[in-house]
């Protein structure tokens, strides 16, 4: 079903606009968007050269906002396509007076037109869609086509944070991590790291619902 466009989305876009590094998707052809560069000087976006991390398929902004308040000594960029849904996450960092937390409204796979190689320290993809059908496997945010833009924009020793409800995909995504060459740690609800400790709008519903959540954390391998 279609989202029905949120009133005044423009209007309240604008009033938070500097919450926005990327308000626009003006290439549709990924190739032409890629080749067209216009990287963000995120030092100068964020006012420090502190590390940038990324939590692509941000939704409403709640995972992300609750990793900013936690550490100020880190910049986060938040990525989602949809202008009805990134507005209310961009709201809310402007009610928190976020200052180390920005949006970026685009696909995942625009990412190498907007951000330079090797600048992004940690990757976090939550509950996204799984597409379950093989026709769309393409779509699936762990393809390999979209961990090849990861492991060119991660650092070195870079890390991707996932979780999912669906099994069928988490296998699937550990599976195409390995062939990418990472390290794949699975991690539990016991777990010391602080990712399973913090609660997405998405977990909250399926861990009411009793349905298991499936964690890991893919470390890049360096090259010796």
């Amino acid at each position: 079903m279609r989202m029905r466009k949120k009133k005044h989305l423009r209007e309240r876009l604008d009033k938070i606009n500097s919450y926005f590094l990327v308000i626009e998707r003006d290439v549709s052809n990924v190739k032409k968007a890629i080749e067209d560069k216009k990287i963000i000087d995120l030092e100068s976006a964020f006012g420090n050269n502190n590390p940038v991390e990324i939590d692509i398929g941000c939704g409403k902004g709640a995972f992300v906002t609750a990793l900013s308040k936690n550490h100020k000594d880190v910049n986060y960029i938040a990525v989602e396509m949809m202008e009805n849904i990134i507005l209310l996450a961009g709201e809310k960092a402007e009610k928190e007076k976020l200052t180390n937390l920005k949006y970026i409204n685009t696909g995942a796979e625009y990412l190498p037109r907007y951000l330079k190689e090797k600048s992004i320290s940690k990757i976090y993809l939550n509950f996204s869609p799984p597409y379950p059908q093989k026709s769309y496997s393409n779509r699936r945010l762990t393809n390999m086509r979209y961990l090849e833009v990861y492991s060119k924009l991660l650092t070195d020793d870079g890390v991707i944070y996932q979780k999912t409800d669906d099994k069928y995909f988490f296998d699937y995504s550990v599976d195409n991590y390995i062939k990418c060459g990472y390290f794949v740690e699975i991690l539990t609800s016991d777990s010391a790291d602080e990712y399973v400790k913090i609660i997405t709008e998405y977990e909250n519903k399926f861990i009411k619902l009793g349905m298991p959540i499936y964690a890991l954390k893919a470390t890049r391998k360096t090259q010796n």
